[in-house]
C-alpha cells in the first residue's frame, strides 16, 4: 500500500474489489466507462456488489444496493467512479444512494464526463453524507484510460497492432505473410478485438486479406468493422459486406466513387467523410460512442494515424524468424525524419511471451 494515506488503507482492498467487478465488463460498457462498486453494512461485512454491464442497463452503485437491500442503511459503499448526479439513460445514483440511508461514499476517481465532474459528490457531501475521494485513483483511471481519453479528446483511444519477424518485415518481398506469428499470438490479436469497439482496416488490407475481423467467439460483442478508403475501391464480394454476425462500416473520403453501393449489399453502414484524415474519421467513431479501437492496417494507413494523433499505443508481436529480402515489407511508411533526434519516442509499458512469440505494448 505504497502512498496510500494512512485515512485510505482500510478501503483499499474494497476498492480492489470493485475494480475487478468492473473489468468483468471490458468491452462492453461504451459509451459509458468500466465501473464496479461494493456496500459494506454498519458493521463492515460485505453485504453487496455490482457492475456496469452496458449502457442503458443499472449503473454499478444500483445493482451493489439492489443486493445489499435494508442492509445498506448506515453503511458504507466503494465505488471506483464519482456517482452520476444525471438523469441520463438511467436515473442518477446520487439519489439512490441518498435514499438507501448510507452514511459514507468512497469514491475511486471523479468522473471527467462535465456533467459530474465533482458534482456527484458536492450532491452527497451537501445531503450529509461522508465523501473520501480517491482511494486508489491511479487504479481506477488506469482502467479508464480510453473513456476519459474520449471525453477529454472527443475521440477514441486508439491501439495500433501489427506482427513482424525478428528483422522487422511483415511479409516476404512477395507479399506473403501468413503466417508470420503462431496461434497463441493469434489468440491473443482476438482477445484485444473483443475489448474494442472497433477494429480499423484501409482497403489494401481489405483487397489483400479479405479479413473477417471478429474475435472469434471471445465476447458476444463484436466489435464494429471498419473499412477506411479513400477511392471505393473495393472488391464486391467480401466477409465484411455479411453483417449478421458483426456491423460493418464503410467509412470513405470525398473522391470516393460512390457507384460502387449500387449493388453492394444493404448490411454495411456507409460514413461519408469530407477527408482522407484519419481523425476526422475517430471523431466520428467517438460520436458512435467507441472509446477504444483497434487499427489493424497497412503501413500507409498505419503511417497516417500515427501522424494525426490517432495511436496512443502499439501492440507488437514479434516471431522468432527472420525473412530478410532486399525489398523490406516495413510495418510502416517513411516519416521523413532526418535525425534521430526527431523520432518517436515510445513508453515500455508490457512485454509478454505468447508461444513462441512475443507481444510488446508500448505507449507513445
Amino acid at each position: 500500500m505504497i502512498n496510500v494515506p494512512e485515512d485510505q488503507k482500510v478501503w483499499v482492498p474494497w476498492m480492489r474489489r470493485s475494480i475487478q467487478l468492473a473489468l468483468l465488463a471490458e468491452g462492453r460498457t461504451s459509451p459509458n466507462p468500466l465501473v464496479g462498486s461494493i456496500v459494506l453494512d454498519s458493521s463492515g461485512r460485505l453485504v453487496g456488489e455490482g457492475y456496469h454491464t452496458g449502457a442503458g442497463n443499472p449503473h454499478a452503485e444500483i445493482e451493489a444496493l439492489a443486493q445489499a437491500g435494508d442492509k445498506s442503511v448506515n453503511g458504507t459503499i466503494v465505488v471506483t467512479l464519482e456517482p452520476c448526479c444525471h438523469q441520463g439513460l438511467t436515473p442518477p445514483c446520487t439519489e439512490a444512494i441518498i435514499k438507501s440511508g448510507l452514511k459514507r461514499v468512497v469514491v475511486g476517481m471523479v468522473d471527467p464526463d462535465p456533467r459530474v465532474s465533482g458534482n456527484g459528490i458536492s450532491r452527497l457531501k451537501d445531503s450529509g453524507l461522508e465523501v473520501i475521494v480517491g482511494v486508489l485513483r491511479n487504479e481506477c483511471e488506469l482502467i479508464n484510460r480510453e473513456f476519459i481519453f474520449r471525453v477529454r479528446h472527443g475521440r477514441p483511444w486508439g491501439i495500433l497492432k501489427w506482427a513482424m519477424s525478428l528483422d522487422g518485415r511483415i511479409g516476404l518481398p512477395n507479399g506473403c505473410s501468413k503466417w508470420i506469428t503462431d496461434i497463441p499470438a493469434r489468440n491473443s490479436v482476438h482477445q484485444i478485438r473483443s475489448k474494442c469497439d472497433a477494429v480499423i482496416v484501409g482497403g489494401g488490407t481489405l483487397r489483400a486479406d479479405n479479413p473477417l475481423l471478429t474475435s472469434r467467439g471471445k465476447s458476444n460483442f463484436e466489435p464494429l468493422r471498419v473499412v477506411f478508403t479513400r477511392s471505393l475501391t473495393l472488391p464486391k464480394a467480401a466477409k465484411l459486406w455479411d453483417t449478421k454476425t458483426a456491423k460493418t462500416i464503410i467509412a470513405y473520403g470525398p473522391e470516393g466513387n460512390e457507384a460502387f453501393f449500387s449493388d453492394l449489399p444493404d448490411g454495411p453502414e456507409k460514413l461519408r467523410l469530407t477527408s482522407d484524415d484519419p481523425s476526422e474519421l475517430l471523431s466520428s467513431l467517438g460520436k458512435k460512442g467507441c472509446n477504444k479501437i483497434l487499427w489493424e492496417c497497412g503501413p500507409q494507413l498505419a503511417t497516417s494515424a500515427i501522424e494525426a494523433n490517432c495511436v496512443q499505443e502499439l501492440v507488437v508481436f514479434i516471431a522468432p524468424k527472420l525473412l530478410g529480402g532486399k525489398s523490406a515489407m516495413s510495418p510502416l511508411n517513411n516519416f521523413g525524419f532526418e535525425s534521430l533526434d526527431s523520432t518517436y519516442k515510445l513508453q515500455h509499458s508490457i512485454l509478454e511471451r505468447k508461444g513462441e512469440d512475443l507481444c510488446w505494448k508500448l505507449l507513445f
